[in-house]
């Protein structure tokens, strides 16, 4: 994803009033409590989505005016989002104290008022990633349910089967395993999480589990400085493609798995997290190049 209608000017506006509110001091920080919040190029939500913010993440937030907020997120990424999807977490920064964290390895998990799937609806369900706090030393209530303390305040128990440890850095073989179980989940313009991606949010997940902070966008991506350039003919599992009319307009991204094969969050004939053959005409024709990093 390359959003090339992100006007330059407003980028540039956007950047400098970033600078002046950070030189004011640091932004105060917010978590968000949506299991995925739009971000949008103005304060409106008929303005362009140009990412997304996923449930319990840590945001600063650079300004507000009636009812937003511009926000700027762990990847550097700014946006307008509905001011009333942030909350200041009790006790300081959420994720950040003295209680141990865990995050969402299933696609999806529900977070219920009570050790049972049958007595009362979820209160809620996030996504892929999503990082929680246990609930104190006892948060471990069972083998099956773990108690967890919400960015609100309020607690609630998530089963032990859709979460684990904050992973660490996984193998390039580990990173394709997991992006095969996306396969399936729908396109969707911005998105960052298991909801629905985007090419480059999808991407950027994929190398944010192999230990990388990538750019969010996939003409950024391609520029990246821990990247260099690789031959098509060279190309390894884990290598980053990149698509577009030229090399200065690249419009989308995918990471190869081998034999020929790459898979990618795209709208190609069937909008979704699907597996393509770089070899096609369609995708021989947009092929612009590849990188792995250094």
């Amino acid at each position: 994803m390359n959003r090339r209608l992100f006007p330059t000017r407003l980028l540039a506006f956007t950047l400098l009033t970033s600078t002046v509110a950070l030189a004011q001091g640091a932004p105060p920080i917010r978590s968000v409590i949506r299991p995925v919040l739009n971000m949008y190029s103005s304060p409106t939500t008929d303005a362009d989505v140009v990412s997304q913010a996923i449930y319990a993440t840590s945001v600063g937030v650079l300004e507000e005016k009636g009812g937003w907020a511009r926000i700027r997120t762990p990847d550097d990424y700014t946006g307008w989002v509905e001011s009333n999807a942030l909350v200041a977490p009790p006790g300081g920064p959420y994720g950040s104290g003295k209680n141990t964290v865990i995050q969402v390895r299933s696609l999806f998990a529900h977070i219920y008022r009570e050790a049972s799937v049958t007595k009362h609806a979820p209160m809620l369900t996030v996504p892929f990633e999503t990082t929680l706090e246990m609930d104190g030393a006892d948060a471990r209530k069972s083998e099956r349910w773990i108690q967890v303390r919400l960015p609100d305040g309020r607690t609630g128990l998530i089963q032990a089967g859709d979460v684990g440890p904050v992973a660490a850095s996984l193998s390039v073989a580990e990173t394709i395993e997991l992006a095969k179980k996306f396969l399936g989940l729908p396109y969707t313009w911005g998105g960052t999480s298991s909801y629905g991606f985007d090419c480059s949010g999808f991407t950027q997940m994929l190398m944010r589990q192999r230990g990388y902070v990538m750019p969010r966008d996939a003409g950024p991506q391609a520029r990246w400085e821990r990247f260099a350039a690789v031959e098509k003919a060279d190309l390894q599992p884990g290598d980053v493609l990149f698509f577009g009319s030229a090399p200065e307009k690249i419009t989308h991204t995918g990471m190869y798995i081998g034999d020929g094969l790459f898979i990618n969050a795209t709208t190609h004939e069937t909008p979704m997290v699907r597996i393509d053959n770089l070899n096609e005409a369609y995708w021989t024709k947009l092929f612009v190049g590849a990188r792995r990093v250094k």
